[in-house]
């Protein structure tokens, strides 16, 4: 089965609720976004958000140029039907981020759990060409993995633990790492999965 069936699949038999990775409230990206300090206007892409809440979250704190982008037709429909009416003011791009071809740049760009399933190099490295040619001069970047300790696999694929020199060596020159925040996820059946959130700043 390939990546974009994969999801499919899990996005279709399971509930956006019931899977490992659902948060009510994203609390801890949430707050690295507004660590930032980018303005209501700014641009800022959900990458791999799956049925994330993020984007709800973000539109309730005033944010204006939103863009959600994921690999799965099911999991956005998920998330634009759960918006209503206000998903009418979020871009929505069905893509595999590793062959994204953005429309515009963007001012922050965020993560949480996409990046550690690339467990091949030549995967990483078009994610880091697709990042690059997304992201504005002086953009901010959060991305969140397992943890170094953290589960080696999620949802049966096999997945990559960093820290935050090892993500620096993966994403290269012109960023710099801001923070590195750990976080204990607890799933919906009470499982523990430690996360690494790193928030980085970007100067090409």
């Amino acid at each position: 089965m390939n990546r974009k069936a994969h999801w499919e699949q899990i996005y279709r038999v399971q509930a956006p609720h019931a899977v490992s990775w659902y948060q009510q409230t994203p609390e801890r990206s949430l707050a690295l976004i507004a660590k930032t300090g980018i303005s209501r206007d700014a641009r800022i892409i959900d990458v791999g958000a799956g049925a994330s809440t993020l984007v709800d979250h973000l539109l309730d704190a005033g944010y204006r140029h939103l863009a959600v982008l994921d690999i799965s037709a099911a999991a956005l429909e998920h998330a634009r039907r759960r918006l209503g009416r206000r998903a009418e003011g979020v871009e929505w791009y069905e893509a595999d981020v590793t062959e994204f071809r953005a429309p515009r740049g963007f001012d922050l760009w965020h993560d949480r759990a996409v990046f550690h399933f690339l467990t091949e190099p030549a995967e990483r490295a078009r994610y880091v060409a697709v990042l690059r040619r997304t992201l504005k001069p002086g953009a901010h970047v959060i991305v969140a993995t397992f943890a170094i300790g953290g589960p080696t696999r999620c949802s049966g694929l096999y997945v990559v633990r960093y820290d935050g020199a090892m993500l620096l060596r993966e994403l290269g020159r012109g960023f710099t790492l801001q923070e590195e925040v750990g976080e204990v996820h607890l799933t919906p059946d009470g499982r523990k999965q430690p996360f690494t959130y790193f928030r980085l700043s970007y100067s090409p």
